[in-house]
């Protein structure tokens, strides 16, 4: 896929699938913003996607997703660094797992500040610049908020949300010219799931029609043809990366 000149934010983006991400844009012609956490990562992860796509033009950002100032702030230096943004990928997100009987207020309310309104956020603060540049929004949300899972109450519910503002936008931007879709990982090979036990790892493998795990990059090649030209025509759309796990 070809995004020769675009400018790409990713948050998340200095780990895991949004590191992937962010690398694959690069590597396919553009310029890439790293929006992230922890500065440490941030830098790190502008000189991996430097290393790999030296023509890239690649910037750091310091933010939580879920203070919108911060968000602000961080709209404005990409704009100020690149002059445009052509696509933004809804990527950062957290889990707090425990069954409902278990879970407290507040790591409802993180898993809903980071993995919902950080989406809601990030996306206001750049649609004006999606819409003067007819860019398209990628939002990454989960095959849990299309099937639930055991002890995640509050993961489940944002990434379904997430799914939600995806459809919606996509008919209220969609006349001005930018598209949104989703992808929805399966179970993919990040830190995120390094605590599970390995007798669950070996049941979630299972039930896998294609007997592995997804592996970052696969994620990101479907974020590129959605960001792309190539899906010009693709909006509104739910693309699954799970290896057949809903079949």
């Amino acid at each position: 896929m070809d995004l020769s000149g675009k400018v790409i934010v990713v948050t998340g983006g200095a780990q895991g699938i949004g590191l992937a991400i962010a690398q694959r844009c690069a590597a396919s012609g553009a310029h890439v913003a790293i929006w992230d956490l922890r500065e440490d990562a941030v830098t790190a992860a502008i000189d991996t996607v430097r290393s790999d796509a030296p023509q890239a033009k690649v910037a750091g950002f310091t933010v939580n997703v879920a203070d919108m100032d911060a968000v602000r702030e961080a709209a404005a230096g990409t704009l100020g660094a690149f002059g445009r943004i052509d696509g933004l990928v809804n990527n950062a997100g957290i889990v707090a797992d425990a069954q409902l009987t278990k879970m407290s207020e507040e790591q409802w309310d993180r898993v809903i500040d980071v993995n919902l309104k950080g989406v809601f956020n990030c996306t206001r603060s750049t649609v004006d610049a999606l819409i003067s540049s007819a860019g398209a929004i990628v939002n990454i949300s989960s095959i849990v908020g299309l099937s639930g899972n055991f002890g995640q109450t509050n993961y489940a519910a944002a990434k379904a949300g997430v799914l939600g503002m995806t459809k919606t936008w996509s008919r209220e931007l969609g006349r001005k010219g930018v598209r949104c879709n989703a992808v929805c990982p399966g179970f993919i090979s990040t830190a995120i799931i390094k605590d599970v036990p390995q007798h669950v790892m070996d049941e979630m493998v299972q039930k896998v029609p294609q007997k592995r795990l997804g592996k970052p990059g696969e994620i990101a090649s479907a974020v590129v043809f959605l960001l792309s030209d190539e899906a010009s025509y693709v909006n509104g759309a739910t693309l699954e990366v799970t290896g057949g796990l809903t079949i």
